[in-house]
């Protein structure tokens, strides 16, 4: 586990920040495919962690959340929209094509079951420090958290910060097969641009501390 700001931790789940969760004034945000449980665990073992939060229900974030809840008896938090998901475990109900192979793969390997939702989130909400900010359009009831005293961002999977085909960093969309509305997701995307972040944190890929890249991408959106 990584110190990334003062009660900020990441924890990268794959090699070259694949997939990532962090841990933000001791609430774990994500949780991972449903192999990650055990390297969770271990990362936050003298750390006290008394909630676990989702930025959306996709088969790469809620992997372990039942079993990281039940382990350390704390409740899950998620948006209204995708507590359904959650709860269920079906995590790829909301993708463009859940029908397709990948998707079914995610579904079948990656997926974790379902744990009851305890409490629903709603924008500007805090969770410690940070305040909840609706940023739908890769998931319908994606959040993202920003702590406005340092501009620390956790951004979830509104944007990724590599390319899942070399693993290089570089801040791109997510991709469309597992995006539910292209366009909202950049309206999101512009909206978290509009709070100024000084560090953004990422679903997929390594923190980013250079906010020019993150202008220069948003300058370039349509």
């Amino acid at each position: 586990m990584h110190k990334i700001a003062d009660d900020v931790f990441h924890i990268p789940l794959m090699p070259r920040n694949l997939i990532n969760c962090y841990v933000i004034d001791g609430v774990l945000i994500d949780a991972g495919i449903q192999g990650s449980g055990r390297k969770i665990l271990k990362s936050i073992e003298g750390h006290n962690v008394t909630k676990h939060a989702l930025t959306h229900a996709h088969a790469d974030h809620q992997g372990a959340s039942k079993k990281i809840c039940k382990k350390l008896n704390i409740p899950l938090l998620t948006s209204q929209i995708e507590q359904s998901n959650a709860e269920t475990g079906f995590a790829t109900r909301n993708y463009p094509n859940p029908n397709a192979l990948i998707p079914r793969l995610q579904q079948k390997l990656w997926a974790g079951p379902g744990h009851k939702v305890g409490q629903i989130l709603h924008e500007g909400d805090m969770v410690g420090g940070f305040e909840v900010i609706d940023t739908p359009g890769h998931a319908p009831g994606h959040i993202s958290f920003f702590r406005r005293r340092d501009g620390v961002l956790i951004a979830g999977d509104t944007m990724i910060n590599m390319s899942f085909l070399t693993t290089l960093a570089g801040l791109r969309l997510p991709p469309a097969a597992f995006t539910t509305d292209r366009e909202q997701n950049i309206a999101s995307i512009k909206k978290l641009h509009a709070l100024k972040p000084r560090i953004i944190c990422f679903g997929h890929g390594p923190v980013l501390r250079d906010m020019q890249k993150f202008d220069d991408f948003v300058g370039k959106l349509a």
